[in-house]
Protein backbone atom coordinates (compact mmCIF):
# COMPACT_ATOMS: atom_id res chain seq x y z
CA UNK A 1 0.00 0.00 0.00
CA UNK A 2 1.38 3.54 -0.95
CA UNK A 3 1.06 6.74 0.00
CA UNK A 4 -1.95 7.50 -2.19
CA UNK A 5 -3.71 4.44 -1.21
CA UNK A 6 -3.02 5.74 2.62
CA UNK A 7 -4.47 9.09 1.43
CA UNK A 8 -7.88 7.61 0.13
CA UNK A 9 -8.47 5.34 3.14
CA UNK A 10 -7.73 7.58 5.71
CA UNK A 11 -10.72 9.66 3.75
CA UNK A 12 -12.96 6.91 2.76
CA UNK A 13 -13.34 5.87 6.02
CA UNK A 14 -15.32 8.55 7.68
CA UNK A 15 -17.29 9.16 4.38
CA UNK A 16 -18.36 5.29 4.63
CA UNK A 17 -20.03 6.30 7.74
CA UNK A 18 -21.38 9.36 6.41
CA UNK A 19 -23.07 8.13 3.09
CA UNK A 20 -24.21 4.68 5.12
CA UNK A 21 -26.30 7.45 7.11
CA UNK A 22 -29.20 7.47 4.60
CA UNK A 23 -29.45 4.29 4.11
CA UNK A 24 -29.24 3.25 7.86
CA UNK A 25 -32.27 5.25 8.69
CA UNK A 26 -34.31 3.09 6.05
CA UNK A 27 -32.30 -0.26 7.08
CA UNK A 28 -33.55 0.52 10.74
CA UNK A 29 -37.29 1.49 9.53
CA UNK A 30 -37.21 -1.86 7.11
CA UNK A 31 -36.16 -4.24 10.69
CA UNK A 32 -38.46 -2.62 12.70
CA UNK A 33 -41.32 -2.14 10.37
CA UNK A 34 -40.83 -5.51 9.20
CA UNK A 35 -41.98 -6.82 12.38
CA UNK A 36 -45.32 -5.08 12.24
CA UNK A 37 -46.28 -7.49 8.89
CA UNK A 38 -46.29 -7.52 5.51
CA UNK A 39 -48.69 -4.86 4.16
CA UNK A 40 -46.67 -2.49 6.41
CA UNK A 41 -43.12 -3.40 5.24
CA UNK A 42 -44.94 -3.24 1.51
CA UNK A 43 -45.87 -0.03 2.46
CA UNK A 44 -42.78 1.01 3.24
CA UNK A 45 -41.23 0.26 -0.33
CA UNK A 46 -43.15 2.03 -1.40
CA UNK A 47 -43.35 5.12 0.38
CA UNK A 48 -38.79 4.64 0.18
CA UNK A 49 -39.16 4.63 -3.45
CA UNK A 50 -40.67 7.99 -3.60
CA UNK A 51 -38.82 9.71 -0.76
CA UNK A 52 -35.32 8.46 -2.73
CA UNK A 53 -36.59 10.15 -5.81
CA UNK A 54 -36.56 13.14 -3.85
CA UNK A 55 -33.45 13.11 -2.16
CA UNK A 56 -31.41 11.41 -4.44
CA UNK A 57 -32.33 13.98 -7.11
CA UNK A 58 -30.77 16.65 -4.57
CA UNK A 59 -27.93 15.19 -4.24
CA UNK A 60 -26.52 16.91 -7.26
CA UNK A 61 -26.34 19.96 -4.59
CA UNK A 62 -23.87 17.53 -2.53
CA UNK A 63 -21.81 16.72 -5.73
CA UNK A 64 -21.58 20.00 -7.64
CA UNK A 65 -20.72 21.82 -4.21
CA UNK A 66 -17.90 19.34 -3.48
CA UNK A 67 -16.40 19.34 -7.19
CA UNK A 68 -16.40 23.08 -7.45
CA UNK A 69 -15.31 23.42 -3.31
CA UNK A 70 -12.29 21.68 -4.02
CA UNK A 71 -11.11 22.77 -7.16
CA UNK A 72 -11.49 26.51 -6.12
CA UNK A 73 -9.45 25.49 -2.78
CA UNK A 74 -6.80 23.50 -4.94
CA UNK A 75 -5.97 26.80 -7.10
CA UNK A 76 -6.11 28.63 -3.73
CA UNK A 77 -9.18 30.69 -4.00
CA UNK A 78 -10.95 30.72 -0.99
CA UNK A 79 -13.30 33.11 -0.93
CA UNK A 80 -14.94 31.82 -4.23
CA UNK A 81 -14.92 28.49 -2.43
CA UNK A 82 -16.92 29.98 0.45
CA UNK A 83 -19.34 31.65 -1.66
CA UNK A 84 -20.05 27.81 -3.94
CA UNK A 85 -20.76 27.16 -0.03
CA UNK A 86 -23.46 29.52 0.96
CA UNK A 87 -25.42 29.54 -2.42
CA UNK A 88 -25.39 25.83 -2.11
CA UNK A 89 -27.28 26.05 1.18
CA UNK A 90 -29.52 28.66 -0.03
CA UNK A 91 -30.17 25.98 -3.24
CA UNK A 92 -30.78 23.24 -1.26
CA UNK A 93 -33.40 25.40 1.12
CA UNK A 94 -35.17 26.01 -1.79
CA UNK A 95 -35.03 22.25 -2.79
CA UNK A 96 -36.40 21.34 -0.51
CA UNK A 97 -39.24 23.51 1.00
CA UNK A 98 -40.83 23.30 -2.37
CA UNK A 99 -40.64 19.47 -2.60
CA UNK A 100 -42.93 19.16 1.09
CA UNK A 101 -46.24 20.33 -0.12
CA UNK A 102 -45.46 17.95 -3.91
CA UNK A 103 -44.83 14.89 -1.09
CA UNK A 104 -47.80 15.42 1.13
CA UNK A 105 -50.75 16.51 -1.58
CA UNK A 106 -49.44 13.66 -4.27
CA UNK A 107 -48.83 10.84 -1.54
CA UNK A 108 -51.59 8.94 -2.86
CA UNK A 109 -51.45 9.35 -6.11
CA UNK A 110 -47.92 8.55 -6.06
CA UNK A 111 -48.37 5.72 -4.51
CA UNK A 112 -50.94 4.25 -6.14
CA UNK A 113 -48.78 5.20 -9.66
CA UNK A 114 -45.83 2.52 -7.62
CA UNK A 115 -49.06 -0.07 -8.11
CA UNK A 116 -49.48 0.02 -4.20
CA UNK A 117 -53.52 -0.67 -2.98
CA UNK A 118 -55.45 -1.52 -0.46
CA UNK A 119 -53.55 -1.79 3.35
CA UNK A 120 -50.33 -1.57 1.12
CA UNK A 121 -51.00 1.95 -0.20
CA UNK A 122 -53.19 3.44 3.13
CA UNK A 123 -49.34 2.93 5.28
CA UNK A 124 -47.40 4.37 2.07
CA UNK A 125 -49.47 7.37 2.57
CA UNK A 126 -48.73 7.75 6.29
CA UNK A 127 -45.44 7.28 6.23
CA UNK A 128 -45.03 9.69 3.35
CA UNK A 129 -46.79 12.10 4.58
CA UNK A 130 -45.15 12.55 7.71
CA UNK A 131 -41.51 11.95 6.12
CA UNK A 132 -42.03 14.71 3.85
CA UNK A 133 -41.61 17.12 6.37
CA UNK A 134 -37.60 16.27 7.25
CA UNK A 135 -36.98 16.59 3.15
CA UNK A 136 -35.90 20.79 3.60
CA UNK A 137 -33.16 19.80 6.61
CA UNK A 138 -31.98 16.19 4.82
CA UNK A 139 -31.36 18.69 1.28
CA UNK A 140 -29.70 21.07 3.50
CA UNK A 141 -27.40 18.47 4.94
CA UNK A 142 -26.34 17.27 1.47
CA UNK A 143 -25.33 20.88 0.55
CA UNK A 144 -23.51 21.47 3.78
CA UNK A 145 -21.68 17.67 3.22
CA UNK A 146 -20.46 19.15 -0.70
CA UNK A 147 -19.30 22.17 1.64
CA UNK A 148 -17.33 19.62 4.48
CA UNK A 149 -16.35 17.11 1.39
CA UNK A 150 -14.75 19.71 -0.85
CA UNK A 151 -12.61 21.07 2.38
CA UNK A 152 -11.60 17.27 2.75
CA UNK A 153 -13.37 17.10 5.69
CA UNK A 154 -15.07 14.13 6.18
CA UNK A 155 -15.02 13.28 9.73
CA UNK A 156 -17.35 16.37 11.47
CA UNK A 157 -20.26 14.84 8.87
CA UNK A 158 -19.41 11.36 10.47
CA UNK A 159 -20.26 12.71 13.89
CA UNK A 160 -23.19 14.56 13.21
CA UNK A 161 -24.98 11.39 10.90
CA UNK A 162 -23.51 8.76 13.69
CA UNK A 163 -25.46 10.53 16.34
CA UNK A 164 -28.51 11.29 13.95
CA UNK A 165 -28.51 7.87 13.22
CA UNK A 166 -28.28 6.77 17.36
CA UNK A 167 -31.63 9.44 17.81
CA UNK A 168 -33.55 7.87 14.86
CA UNK A 169 -32.86 3.92 16.51
CA UNK A 170 -34.01 5.26 20.15
CA UNK A 171 -36.77 7.27 19.30
CA UNK A 172 -38.00 4.69 16.60
CA UNK A 173 -37.78 1.67 19.59
CA UNK A 174 -40.05 4.37 22.08
CA UNK A 175 -42.59 5.45 19.11
CA UNK A 176 -43.42 1.86 17.56
CA UNK A 177 -42.84 -0.62 20.25
CA UNK A 178 -43.38 1.91 23.18
CA UNK A 179 -46.01 3.92 22.40
CA UNK A 180 -47.88 1.50 19.80
CA UNK A 181 -47.75 3.91 16.62
CA UNK A 182 -46.69 1.41 13.77
CA UNK A 183 -45.49 3.05 10.69
CA UNK A 184 -46.14 6.55 11.83
CA UNK A 185 -43.80 5.81 14.56
CA UNK A 186 -41.18 4.92 11.95
CA UNK A 187 -41.41 8.17 9.93
CA UNK A 188 -41.63 10.43 13.30
CA UNK A 189 -38.33 8.90 14.55
CA UNK A 190 -36.94 10.03 10.81
CA UNK A 191 -38.26 13.26 10.89
CA UNK A 192 -36.45 13.84 14.94
CA UNK A 193 -32.89 12.61 13.44
CA UNK A 194 -32.83 14.16 10.00
CA UNK A 195 -34.28 17.64 11.93
CA UNK A 196 -31.32 17.66 14.44
CA UNK A 197 -28.71 16.47 11.61
CA UNK A 198 -29.72 19.37 9.26
CA UNK A 199 -29.72 22.14 12.35
CA UNK A 200 -26.61 20.85 12.92
CA UNK A 201 -25.15 21.41 9.77
CA UNK A 202 -25.63 24.11 9.39
CA UNK A 203 -24.18 25.48 12.51
CA UNK A 204 -20.84 23.65 11.88
CA UNK A 205 -20.08 24.76 8.48
CA UNK A 206 -20.27 28.72 9.79
CA UNK A 207 -16.66 28.54 10.07
CA UNK A 208 -16.15 27.54 6.20
CA UNK A 209 -18.38 30.47 5.07
CA UNK A 210 -16.89 32.88 7.02
CA UNK A 211 -15.02 34.22 3.63
CA UNK A 212 -17.93 34.57 1.73
CA UNK A 213 -18.53 37.75 0.08
CA UNK A 214 -21.99 36.93 -0.94
CA UNK A 215 -24.09 36.22 2.09
CA UNK A 216 -27.43 36.32 0.42
CA UNK A 217 -29.03 33.94 -2.91
CA UNK A 218 -27.05 35.06 -6.23
CA UNK A 219 -28.79 33.55 -9.21
CA UNK A 220 -25.45 33.82 -11.10
CA UNK A 221 -23.69 32.29 -8.60
CA UNK A 222 -25.99 29.38 -7.97
CA UNK A 223 -26.38 28.78 -11.95
CA UNK A 224 -22.86 26.66 -12.39
CA UNK A 225 -24.61 24.51 -9.69
CA UNK A 226 -27.67 24.21 -11.82
CA UNK A 227 -25.98 23.69 -14.71
CA UNK A 228 -23.92 20.83 -13.22
CA UNK A 229 -27.09 20.07 -11.82
CA UNK A 230 -29.27 19.69 -14.84
CA UNK A 231 -26.57 16.51 -15.82
CA UNK A 232 -26.38 15.08 -13.05
CA UNK A 233 -30.09 15.18 -12.06
CA UNK A 234 -30.21 13.35 -15.60
CA UNK A 235 -27.92 10.59 -14.02
CA UNK A 236 -29.57 10.69 -10.64
CA UNK A 237 -33.25 10.37 -12.76
CA UNK A 238 -32.29 7.71 -14.62
CA UNK A 239 -30.69 5.55 -11.97
CA UNK A 240 -34.02 6.32 -9.94
CA UNK A 241 -35.83 5.13 -12.63
CA UNK A 242 -34.28 1.89 -12.86
CA UNK A 243 -35.10 1.20 -9.37
CA UNK A 244 -38.02 2.75 -9.36
CA UNK A 245 -39.40 0.63 -12.07
CA UNK A 246 -38.13 -2.58 -10.46
CA UNK A 247 -39.96 -1.53 -7.12
CA UNK A 248 -42.88 -0.89 -9.65
CA UNK A 249 -42.69 -4.05 -11.30
CA UNK A 250 -42.51 -6.28 -8.00
CA UNK A 251 -45.35 -4.42 -6.83
CA UNK A 252 -47.18 -5.82 -9.80
CA UNK A 253 -46.33 -9.55 -9.52
CA UNK A 254 -47.37 -10.09 -5.62
CA UNK A 255 -46.85 -8.64 -2.02
CA UNK A 256 -44.27 -11.36 -1.02
CA UNK A 257 -42.18 -10.09 -3.94
CA UNK A 258 -42.15 -6.69 -3.19
CA UNK A 259 -41.55 -6.97 0.51
CA UNK A 260 -38.63 -9.58 -0.92
CA UNK A 261 -37.50 -6.59 -3.26
CA UNK A 262 -37.18 -3.75 -0.73
CA UNK A 263 -35.51 -6.22 1.76
CA UNK A 264 -32.60 -6.77 -1.41
CA UNK A 265 -32.88 -2.75 -1.97
CA UNK A 266 -32.17 -1.49 1.00
CA UNK A 267 -29.49 -3.73 1.57
CA UNK A 268 -28.31 -2.43 -1.94
CA UNK A 269 -28.57 1.42 -1.14
CA UNK A 270 -26.67 0.35 2.31
CA UNK A 271 -23.69 -1.25 0.55
CA UNK A 272 -23.55 0.31 -2.68
CA UNK A 273 -23.21 3.83 -0.63
CA UNK A 274 -20.87 1.91 1.12
CA UNK A 275 -18.70 1.20 -1.97
CA UNK A 276 -18.98 5.10 -2.56
CA UNK A 277 -16.92 5.82 0.46
CA UNK A 278 -13.96 5.34 -1.99
CA UNK A 279 -15.48 7.13 -4.94
CA UNK A 280 -16.69 10.38 -2.26
CA UNK A 281 -12.52 11.20 -1.86
CA UNK A 282 -11.65 11.10 -5.40
CA UNK A 283 -14.25 13.40 -6.34
CA UNK A 284 -12.34 15.73 -3.82
CA UNK A 285 -8.78 14.50 -4.66
CA UNK A 286 -9.47 14.48 -8.74
CA UNK A 287 -10.82 18.19 -8.47
CA UNK A 288 -7.81 19.59 -6.04
CA UNK A 289 -5.14 17.95 -8.59
CA UNK A 290 -6.98 19.24 -11.50
CA UNK A 291 -6.76 22.68 -9.53
CA UNK A 292 -3.18 22.23 -9.03
CA UNK A 293 -2.34 21.94 -12.65
CA UNK A 294 -4.61 24.84 -13.64
CA UNK A 295 -2.11 26.89 -11.29
CA UNK A 296 0.87 25.35 -12.24
CA UNK A 297 1.56 23.26 -9.27
CA UNK A 298 2.67 19.85 -10.01
CA UNK A 299 0.88 16.68 -7.57
CA UNK A 300 -0.34 13.47 -8.09
CA UNK A 301 -1.02 12.39 -11.97
CA UNK A 302 -5.25 12.37 -11.81
CA UNK A 303 -5.32 8.97 -13.77
CA UNK A 304 -2.61 7.31 -11.41
CA UNK A 305 -4.70 8.19 -8.58
CA UNK A 306 -8.22 6.91 -10.56
CA UNK A 307 -6.79 3.97 -10.97
CA UNK A 308 -5.63 2.91 -7.04
CA UNK A 309 -9.33 4.27 -6.21
CA UNK A 310 -10.83 1.30 -8.71
CA UNK A 311 -8.06 -1.41 -7.56
CA UNK A 312 -9.25 -0.53 -3.43
CA UNK A 313 -13.09 -0.19 -4.57
CA UNK A 314 -13.01 -3.63 -6.13
CA UNK A 315 -11.00 -5.75 -3.48
CA UNK A 316 -13.74 -3.84 -1.00
CA UNK A 317 -16.52 -5.29 -3.08
CA UNK A 318 -14.66 -9.01 -3.70
CA UNK A 319 -15.20 -8.75 0.83
CA UNK A 320 -18.22 -7.89 0.68
CA UNK A 321 -19.80 -9.90 -1.77
CA UNK A 322 -18.34 -13.40 -0.06
CA UNK A 323 -19.96 -12.00 2.83
CA UNK A 324 -23.48 -10.93 1.60
CA UNK A 325 -23.30 -14.29 -0.54
CA UNK A 326 -22.75 -16.76 2.65
CA UNK A 327 -25.12 -14.60 5.08
CA UNK A 328 -28.10 -14.03 2.63
CA UNK A 329 -29.78 -16.84 3.89
CA UNK A 330 -29.64 -15.39 7.94
CA UNK A 331 -29.99 -11.72 6.44
CA UNK A 332 -33.52 -12.29 5.02
CA UNK A 333 -34.97 -13.70 8.29
CA UNK A 334 -33.58 -10.60 10.10
CA UNK A 335 -36.35 -8.46 7.96
CA UNK A 336 -39.24 -10.94 7.85
CA UNK A 337 -40.55 -14.13 9.24
CA UNK A 338 -42.93 -14.82 6.17
CA UNK A 339 -41.52 -18.01 4.50
CA UNK A 340 -42.42 -16.72 0.95
CA UNK A 341 -40.65 -13.14 1.93
CA UNK A 342 -37.66 -15.04 2.88
CA UNK A 343 -36.97 -17.24 -0.27
CA UNK A 344 -37.42 -14.62 -2.44
CA UNK A 345 -35.14 -11.94 -0.47
CA UNK A 346 -32.17 -15.32 -0.32
CA UNK A 347 -32.87 -15.23 -4.39
CA UNK A 348 -32.09 -11.32 -4.38
CA UNK A 349 -29.45 -10.98 -2.23
CA UNK A 350 -27.63 -14.03 -3.78
CA UNK A 351 -27.46 -11.98 -7.30
CA UNK A 352 -26.67 -8.53 -5.68
CA UNK A 353 -23.84 -10.33 -4.31
CA UNK A 354 -22.34 -10.70 -7.79
CA UNK A 355 -23.66 -7.24 -8.49
CA UNK A 356 -21.21 -5.55 -6.24
CA UNK A 357 -18.05 -6.53 -8.68
CA UNK A 358 -19.10 -4.59 -11.23
CA UNK A 359 -20.86 -1.74 -9.01
CA UNK A 360 -17.46 -1.15 -7.32
CA UNK A 361 -15.59 -0.42 -10.30
CA UNK A 362 -18.88 1.56 -11.84
CA UNK A 363 -19.08 3.84 -8.03
CA UNK A 364 -15.42 4.65 -8.26
CA UNK A 365 -15.86 6.18 -12.12
CA UNK A 366 -18.54 7.64 -11.34
CA UNK A 367 -16.69 9.59 -8.08
CA UNK A 368 -14.02 10.43 -10.40
CA UNK A 369 -15.44 11.40 -13.67
CA UNK A 370 -17.40 14.01 -11.39
CA UNK A 371 -14.67 15.21 -9.74
CA UNK A 372 -13.35 15.91 -13.86
CA UNK A 373 -16.79 18.08 -13.95
CA UNK A 374 -17.45 14.98 -16.78
CA UNK A 375 -21.42 16.20 -16.04
CA UNK A 376 -22.53 16.42 -19.31
CA UNK A 377 -21.23 12.16 -20.28
CA UNK A 378 -22.30 11.54 -17.04
CA UNK A 379 -25.77 12.64 -17.46
CA UNK A 380 -26.15 11.40 -20.82
CA UNK A 381 -24.88 8.03 -20.48
CA UNK A 382 -27.06 7.31 -17.33
CA UNK A 383 -30.12 7.61 -20.04
CA UNK A 384 -28.99 5.40 -22.61
CA UNK A 385 -28.04 2.54 -19.84
CA UNK A 386 -31.43 2.96 -18.90
CA UNK A 387 -32.69 2.64 -22.40
CA UNK A 388 -30.53 -0.41 -22.67
CA UNK A 389 -32.69 -2.81 -20.03
CA UNK A 390 -35.80 -1.32 -20.58
CA UNK A 391 -36.26 -4.66 -22.74
CA UNK A 392 -35.47 -6.96 -19.88
CA UNK A 393 -37.74 -4.85 -17.66
CA UNK A 394 -40.82 -5.51 -20.52
CA UNK A 395 -39.54 -9.42 -20.48
CA UNK A 396 -40.32 -9.44 -16.46
CA UNK A 397 -43.76 -7.93 -17.07
CA UNK A 398 -44.74 -10.18 -19.84
CA UNK A 399 -43.35 -12.94 -17.98
CA UNK A 400 -44.12 -12.44 -13.81
CA UNK A 401 -42.87 -16.22 -13.10
CA UNK A 402 -39.23 -14.77 -13.47
CA UNK A 403 -40.22 -12.86 -10.05
CA UNK A 404 -36.90 -11.29 -8.22
CA UNK A 405 -34.60 -13.65 -9.97
CA UNK A 406 -35.78 -11.46 -12.86
CA UNK A 407 -35.29 -8.18 -11.87
CA UNK A 408 -32.34 -8.44 -10.17
CA UNK A 409 -30.57 -10.05 -13.32
CA UNK A 410 -31.64 -6.76 -15.28
CA UNK A 411 -29.86 -5.07 -12.82
CA UNK A 412 -26.75 -6.97 -12.69
CA UNK A 413 -26.92 -6.10 -16.81
CA UNK A 414 -27.41 -2.29 -16.02
CA UNK A 415 -24.48 -2.57 -13.53
CA UNK A 416 -21.93 -3.86 -15.93
CA UNK A 417 -22.73 -1.98 -18.61
CA UNK A 418 -21.74 1.55 -16.38
CA UNK A 419 -18.88 -0.37 -15.32
CA UNK A 420 -17.32 -1.06 -18.92
CA UNK A 421 -18.43 2.44 -20.22
CA UNK A 422 -17.25 4.37 -17.59
CA UNK A 423 -13.89 2.33 -17.43
CA UNK A 424 -13.44 3.67 -21.06
CA UNK A 425 -14.40 6.76 -20.54
CA UNK A 426 -12.25 8.30 -17.45
CA UNK A 427 -8.68 7.40 -19.50
CA UNK A 428 -10.28 9.70 -22.05
CA UNK A 429 -10.81 12.61 -19.76
CA UNK A 430 -8.30 13.19 -17.62
CA UNK A 431 -5.32 12.53 -20.06
CA UNK A 432 -7.32 15.08 -22.05
CA UNK A 433 -7.63 17.14 -18.79
CA UNK A 434 -4.27 17.32 -18.09
CA UNK A 435 -2.36 17.86 -21.46
CA UNK A 436 -5.11 20.59 -22.02
CA UNK A 437 -3.93 22.86 -19.03
CA UNK A 438 -0.38 21.47 -19.41
CA UNK A 439 0.21 22.70 -22.69
CA UNK A 440 -1.64 26.13 -22.10
CA UNK A 441 0.49 27.18 -18.46
CA UNK A 442 3.93 26.24 -21.40
CA UNK A 443 2.53 28.30 -23.83
CA UNK A 444 1.97 31.34 -21.11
Amino acid sequence: MNDLDRRVIALALPALGTLAAEPLYRLVDTAVVGRLGTDQLGGLAIAVAILSLVIASSNFITYGTTQRVAHRLGAQHDTEAANVGVQAVWLGAMVGIAAVPVLILGAEPMASALGASNEVLDFAVEYLRIAALSVPFVVVSLAAQGVQRGASDFRTPLIILVCSNIVNVVVELILVFGFDLGIAGAAWSTVVAQVGAGIAFLVVIQGRLKPASQRRPNWPEMLPLLTAGRHLLLRVGSILAVFTGATAIAARIDDATLAAHQIVVTMFLFLALTLDALAVPAQTLVAEELGRVERGVDGADALVLARRVVRLSVIFATGLAVVIAAASPLLARAFSTDGDVISRATSGLLILAVLLLPGAVAFAYDGILIGAADYRFIGRASFAYLLAVAPIAAVVIVTPSLGIVGIWLGLLVWMTLRAIVNHRRTATVLCGKHHAWSDALSAS
